[in-house]
């Protein structure tokens, strides 16, 4: 059957048609309380039939069940509703007694749709792979080599996947951006060995249109955001190198990750030039003035600290969290002044739980290299810190900045069994891999410095296989995945955002058909305040609502809920149908991803 997202209810009466299984118990309620207690009682003997069917009945299926009973049990709860400000179980009644619910749009109903069938064992979708070869008959060896050839079968699906998104390292890529580095060299009036000394690149960065335009093409919406952007003085602009990566035919779609990572779209524009006419605070999602207990110092958990003594980059990525502090690329007075450094520094010494400090900022490999060694001989003086991290994108962005003498300097640090050091980049997309950023990578390596990822997982990279591609060519180039990240529930950066669903899904399908040393990633959500929120297992976060447009929100339970007493974070996702229908509208095959709306 085919799966089309036209085919799913698009409005309160077709749900109510659609679900009249479940709503008939509803009907006969008197109040919202009864309400719930009926929906809540259905769930559970939903999922006590399932529990008592043939062993042999279909695994997938009794497990979304018991996942959907256990969400619908949560829609239901009283303290559910208090927590998104919206009752999931007054529409169905509604819907069960045939009031009207107008404000019920597509994406609620598509996927309380979903959840009903899950719920009654008849979970919509296929799978990735249609059938599984039959075995009657087969044990031993026998059986072993026919579920070899069906894994051979699984991993030909997996490479035909990954094959669709071309890298950075494939020859005629790298014909085109030798090409491409000509002309923008030739534009900016730059000789061919200007291009591997990075302050040239840092001198010449591509601040405006202009600029742009001069060195490689533009969209006509892209043209306009770049402009809108300028003119409202937001932080923006890219390194010549980086421009080399954005191909002169934007429409065939390879280097689409690459744009959006620092080509804003009109909406982000819109929303970040109406919120810093007001209070620029407003922009931190993450509200580090609220765990920051001295100047450059962030704290969230017992045993690290972030240190941000450089407030700046050489290329500004659109969905930045620091986005409310940045002025602009390479920016001058960048680096804080050495006694509010220096301050810092004497404030981790007299905190010796602090064994781990990240620097970043800004892009600590911005700082001049005399910088840099000063700040981190204070910081190899003091004795409790045992990890000095690096946060920085210059692999990718510059990765020329990675000179030989660079690696020296950090791989000085290192103490074997004392104190390490350690780079965590941020590669986005296999089209960022070049030969550039795995000689800069290399070099970073035999100095026994450890390099590893942090992948934010936006709309721009989360096709089928997409992450799973740039994880099996991360381990090539002697990185480490270390964390995908839900992007931040910022409202500027929403067309960025993908329902946690898809990151599930994701995990659970796509990575999970990896070798164990390419999907080592944890994926997170970073809650407020608090911190880093993983994703993997649910008892980290509750489906507690399904707001009138689809998104759902979450209930997230800190990292310390099992330590000591601390308060939830409720927090509202981007609706599955809208994500579906962009996917859609780019291209890609709803059916692909119908198994989205059971991760939960």
């Amino acid at each position: 059957m085919t799966y089309r997202l036209a085919d799913l209810p698009q409005d309160a009466a077709a749900l109510a048609a659609s679900l009249s299984d479940l709503l008939r118990p509803l009907a006969a309620c008197a109040s919202l309380a009864e309400a719930r207690r009926a929906l809540s009682t259905l769930a559970s003997e939903c999922q006590r039939r399932a529990g008592e069917a043939d062993a042999g009945a279909e695994g997938p299926e009794r497990a979304i069940q018991r996942d959907c009973a256990r969400a619908f049990r949560s829609l239901a709860s009283a303290r559910s509703e208090g927590l998104a400000g919206f009752s999931v179980t007054q529409a169905l009644w509604d819907l069960a007694c045939g009031r009207p619910r107008p404000d019920l749009e597509p994406g609620f109903c598509a996927d309380l749709y979903h959840l009903a069938l899950g719920l009654q064992g008849r979970a919509d979708g296929p799978a990735l792979v249609a059938s599984r070869p039959a075995a009657p008959g087969l044990s031993g060896r026998a059986l072993a080599q026919h579920r070899a050839a069906e894994l051979d079968r699984l991993w030909a699906m997996v490479e035909e996947r990954v094959g669709r998104f071309p890298t950075g390292l494939d020859p005629e890529v790298r014909e085109r951006r030798a090409a491409r580095r000509d002309e923008i060299l030739s534009a900016l009036g730059g000789r061919a060995d200007d291009w591997s000394d990075w302050r040239w690149q840092v001198g010449h960065l591509l601040c405006d249109r202009e600029a742009l335009e001069r060195t490689g093409t533009l969209t006509p919406a892209e043209t306009a955001a770049v402009d809108a952007a300028t003119a409202s003085r937001l932080p923006f602009g890219l390194t010549p190198y980086y421009a080399s990566l954005m191909d002169r035919d934007p429409e065939a779609g390879r280097d689409r990750a690459v744009r959006r990572q620092v080509l804003p779209l009109d909406a982000y524009v819109d929303a970040m030039g109406q919120l810093r006419e007001g209070d620029r605070c407003a922009l931190d999602f993450m509200r580090e003035h609220d765990t920051s207990p001295v100047d450059l110092i962030t704290r969230r958990y017992p045993a690290i600290v972030i240190l941000k003594p450089y407030n700046t980059c050489p290329q500004i990525c659109v969905y930045c969290q620091r986005n409310w502090e940045i002025d602009a690329p390479m920016a001058r007075g960048a680096l804080a002044p050495w006694e509010t450094i220096a301050a810092a520094c004497d404030w981790i010494a007299a905190h010796p739980a602090v064994r781990e400090v990240l620097i970043t900022g800004g892009d600590p490999l911005g700082m001049a290299d005399a910088d840099l060694e000063r700040l981190l001989e204070r910081l190899a003086a003091i004795p409790s810190v045992e990890l000095i991290r690096i946060g920085t994108r210059v692999p990718v962005t510059l990765p020329m900045r990675v000179t030989p003498a660079l690696a020296e300097l950090l791989g000085r640090y290192r103490e074997p069994g004392r104190r390490d050091v350690a780079v965590v980049t941020h590669v986005e997309h296999v089209y960022e891999i070049t030969p550039d950023l795995v000689a800069a990578v290399d070099r970073l390596r035999r100095q026994g410095i450890g390099v590893y990822n942090q992948h934010v997982y936006t709309y721009f990279v989360s096709r089928r296989f997409e992450a799973a591609a740039l994880r099996l060519l991360l381990r090539r180039c002697g990185i480490d995945p270390y964390y995908t990240f839900a992007p931040k529930g910022k409202d500027e950066t929403r067309d960025y955002r993908v329902p946690l669903a898809r990151i599930l899904q994701e995990r659970k399908e796509e990575a999970r058909l990896l070798p164990g040393s390419r999907r080592t990633d944890e994926p997170v959500y970073n809650v407020p305040g608090l911190g880093k929120n993983y994703l993997r297992a649910a008892q980290h976060h509750d489906l507690v609502s399904i707001l009138p447009d689809g998104s759902r929100v979450y209930e997230f339970h800190p990292w310390e809920k099992n330590v000591m007493p601390c308060d939830s974070y409720a927090g509202a996702d981007v609706p599955i149908l809208e994500y579906l229908r962009r996917l859609e509208a780019d291209g890609e095959a709803p059916a692909d991803y119908a198994s989205i709306w059971y991760y939960l």
